[in-house]
């Protein structure tokens, strides 16, 4: 801190002397405008314990120099020199420059500052409150954000413009703090997005992160962990180290790395801190790591002797060309180099010797004898093959003499004196191009616009380390078309396929990720998808259920059409059951044939010919309406199987009915003075059998009006599949239609038992006793099976009760007849059919027989 004190007084004005001693430039020229610059050309600074006694010790900068840095320095020397010898660019006016070496130490960059705004002179013969014109207009510097950040916030009070060419923090941006920063090193708010979704490009969802304990690590990683959240990328761990913590810590740092599971490491450190974690994790065991570095490191050239490094990518300052700097570079003799502090201990440090002979702790050294060639070194200060951060500082250069020439008026005290107030405004307005084709110009914040270039390390053919581009991000151009990749990436060990690293691989298709408890988002279970339920991409977060028509493959990847079931024509147990029903249609027509051929035989007239005849065609009805229930069910076969079997079966039922009913009419006719048999003669069966089917027919067409049956898809008995079946529509009319036949077949059966005992030879009552009691067997068992039966099977057992019960009543009732007409002709006859009653009952039974005869 500068500290002022009242060296004197007089009536006129009050001198002020500085009590500390002025800090010398390490390069410095004179010009009408001197342009500060401020470089971390040293590392440390040499500490002192202050006892608060006595003024400390002048700040001396210790270490061993960066020879990186004194060429960022010599790269705004450089530009002055050039702009001096312009003729459009600040034309009859001399620019001069202070350079100064801040050690990355936040104290020495405040001491520069002030000095930069008081100038030198160790007394101010001028009063102490009046304002002046600062020593420098404007400042180039310095390399890293920490000092910055503190001169920064001191300039911007005085409105001193301050370009840096290094500091890239994120929070220099902001105006409301550092009104008067600028940088032509793009924000780390483009770097840490830039990083992001390189990440996200190449698959790895679980890293690790290590940052710099500073303004530009902690600041960075901020930003770089919070694009990593929104492209879904999971951290394992994030370690910060700073160059002068303990030992212990880098220790700890370092044994993490080694432990840990993420194979990808990105890294947002300075190069002095990188230096050490790389000496350490050289150590072995050496991790196998994919390195993903910041722009401060990752064309350190120093660095690429680490051979477990190489495969390590991440975004550089493009590389450039400064034409005419390298032979600017090399035009440096022992003489030139004792005129300045900096240059002086570069050429002692470069050529171990003294210009000299000082003696050093080790003892004498050699003494430079003047044979030493600048030109055959080969350091980071002769390398001008990567100009990278040398052009930045030739761009803030030339940005400071372009606001300079646009305050430019007539006479240059009038520049002088009005020149701070306006050089701010003049450097938001720039837009130029510099000698080697680079535009400059800043944004609102004060940034750039940020392009990198995509530096991959790979091997040589000689086994050594090089910097490689491999690609570009710009971000001025659309969301997702920064990148652009020019050439094939060498990875960790020099491997071309991309290295995975994540905490738990990718669900395929058919799964979903399920998040481990007290875990990242990134570490999770891929859980087969439900049933009835896809994933049709990979690292699906939720199942989709099919729509109700479809299901899942195999694999659950994707939703197929439902196989459709119903009785189709080629189903095995329809081309059974049509054979059976065919099968008994043709046993009725057979059956008919033999009754038609013999009709004026007593057998088929004692067993009422015209209820025979008319209950064989209703039984060929109702075999056949079986076929009406096989095949895909339409609007009208629903309708038609229904109330066919409905109707057929009721005019079956009610001639088997008459029949029983003309038995026991018959046999009351036999008692004396009874005359019964002329109120059910053959009119009356015939309208008897034509009122109970009329009943019947009106059912169904109540049916059919108010809910008729019609195709309808169950999705619900089946999961895999869709019954097609016919929906009974009004489940009352269904019901209504067997309850009737129900209810007549058991009257039937109940009068035929009642005439079981009648004569055997020409009654059949006993027949239709047992038919009936077949056909209610199979009707009541059906009520059961039907509800209960899945699917196609439904249909089966519906056709399966109407053969069956059909069968029934043939078999029974005509089977006896046929066997005697075919088989037994000799039985054939009415002697036969009347000669063992009267044998048996006498008299009054033959009577019977007549009447039954004549039916």
């Amino acid at each position: 801190m500068t500290v002022f004190s009242h060296a004197g007084r007089n009536a006129n004005a009050v001198s002020c002397r500085l009590w500390a001693e002025p800090q010398l430039p390490g390069l410095s020229m004179n010009g009408d405008f001197i342009i500060g610059g401020i470089f971390t050309i040293h590392y440390y600074v040499r500490s002192e314990q202050t006892n608060y006694t006595r003024l400390p010790e002048q700040l001396q900068c210790s270490g061993s120099m960066d020879f990186r840095q004194l060429r960022f320095a010599r790269a705004l020397e450089f530009a002055i020199r050039e702009i001096n010898n312009e003729t459009v660019l600040l034309p009859g006016i001399t620019l001069g420059y202070q350079i100064h070496d801040s050690c990355s130490d936040v104290q020495m960059a405040i001491k520069c500052a002030f000095q930069f705004a008081n100038g030198v002179d160790p007394v101010f013969n001028e009063s102490c409150s009046k304002s002046a014109a600062a020593a420098v207009p404007a400042i180039v510097g310095d390399s890293s954000s920490t000092p910055s950040i503190s001169m920064a916030r001191m300039l911007g009070l005085f409105g001193i413009p301050q370009v840096s060419h290094s500091a890239s923090c994120v929070c220099l941006g902001d105006k409301s703090q550092f009104p008067a920063f600028f940088r032509t090193v793009p924000s780390d708010h483009h770097q840490a997005a830039a990083l992001a979704r390189m990440v996200k490009l190449f698959g790895w969802t679980w890293i690790g992160t290590v940052r710099s304990d500073s303004d530009y690590g902690n600041n960075g990683m901020i930003s770089f962990l919070k694009a990593a959240q929104e492209e879904g990328i999971c951290v394992e761990y994030s370690e910060a180290y700073y160059r002068t913590q303990p030992r212990s810590k880098l220790e700890r740092v370092a044994n993490v790395i080694r432990r840990s599971t993420a194979r990808v490491i990105v890294a947002f450190a300075s190069i002095g801190d990188m230096r050490f974690l790389l000496e350490e994790l050289a150590k072995p065991p050496s991790p196998r790591i994919q390195w993903i570095g910041s722009e401060a490191w990752i064309t350190q050239t120093e660095f690429l002797r680490y051979n477990m490094c190489a495969g390590t990518i991440g975004f550089g300052i493009p590389r450039s060309v400064i034409p005419g700097f390298r032979e600017f570079l090399l035009d440096l003799s022992p003489a030139q180099a004792l005129k300045s502090p900096l240059l002086k201990e570069f050429w002692e440090s470069a050529f171990s010797c003294s210009l000299k002979g000082r003696t050093g702790s080790s003892g004498l050294v050699r003494e430079c004898d003047g044979s030493e060639d600048i030109r055959a070194l080969q350091n980071p200060y002769t390398d001008t093959s990567q100009l990278r951060f040398s052009n930045l500082v030739y761009k803030a250069t030339y940005a400071i003499a372009h606001a300079i020439h646009g305050t430019y008026p007539a006479s240059l005290p009038f520049i002088k004196l009005y020149l701070l107030h306006q050089i701010l405004d003049q450097l938001k307005r720039v837009n130029f191009s510099t000698k080697n084709g680079y535009q400059v110009n800043f944004d609102s914040r004060g940034d750039p616009v940020a392009v990198y270039e995509l530096t991959n390390w790979q091997f040589k053919k000689d086994g050594t380390l090089d910097f490689v581009p491999v690609g570009y991000y710009d971000s001025s151009k659309p969301r997702g078309q920064e990148f652009s990749i020019i050439s094939a990436v060498h990875w960790v060990g020099g491997q071309t396929e991309v290295p995975v690293s994540v905490c738990s691989e990718s669900c395929p298709p058919g799964t979903r990720k399920a998040v481990q408890k007290g875990r990242p988002v990134c570490c999770y279970d891929c859980i087969p998808c439900a049933e009835g339920e896809i994933s049709n991409k990979t690292d699906s977060l939720d199942c989709v259920r099919c729509p109700p028509e479809f299901w899942p493959n195999i694999n659950q990847d994707s939703c197929l059409p439902k196989s459709v079931e119903f009785l189709s024509w080629d189903d095995n147990l329809a081309i059974i059951l049509t054979v059976f029903s065919i099968t008994g249609a043709f046993m009725a027509v057979c059956v008919t044939i033999v009754f038609y051929k013999h009709r004026a035989s007593p057998i088929v007239r004692a067993n009422n010919s015209e209820l025979s005849f008319l209950l064989l065609f209703s039984l060929t009805l109702c075999f056949l309406c079986s076929l009406t229930f096989i095949g895909r069910p339409s609007e009208w076969s629903c309708m038609l199987r229904h109330t066919a079997f409905g109707i057929t079966f009721v005019l079956c039922i009610s001639c088997v009915l008459g029949k029983t009913i003309v038995v026991l009419m018959a046999f009351r006719a036999t008692l004396p003075g009874s005359n019964v048999m002329k109120w059910f003669g053959p009119p009356q069966q015939r309208l008897s059998v034509l009122a109970f089917t009329l009943i019947q027919v009106l059912i169904c067409v109540f049916w059919l009006k108010i809910s008729p049956p019609f195709p309808y898809k169950n999705l619900k008995h089946y999961k895999e599949k869709i019954i097609l079946e016919c929906s009974l529509g009004s489940a009352i009319g269904f019901w209504a239609v067997l309850g009737y036949i129900g209810c007549l077949a058991f009257l039937c059966f109940v009068l035929a038992f009642l005439a079981r005992k009648l004569p055997d030879n020409f009654n059949e009552a006993k027949f239709i006793t047992f038919s009936m009691l077949i056909f209610c067997v199979v009707w009541i068992t059906f009520i059961p099976a039907y509800v209960t039966s899945p699917g196609k099977f439904t249909v089966a057992v519906e056709i399966f009760a109407i053969l069956a019960s059909s069968f029934g009543l043939i078999i029974c009732i005509f089977a006896p007849k046929c066997f005697i007409i075919l088989f037994r002709p000799d039985q054939n006859t009415k002697k036969h059919l009347m000669g063992k009653t009267k044998k048996k009952k006498g008299g009054g039974w033959g009577k019977l027989d007549e009447l039954l005869m004549d039916f």
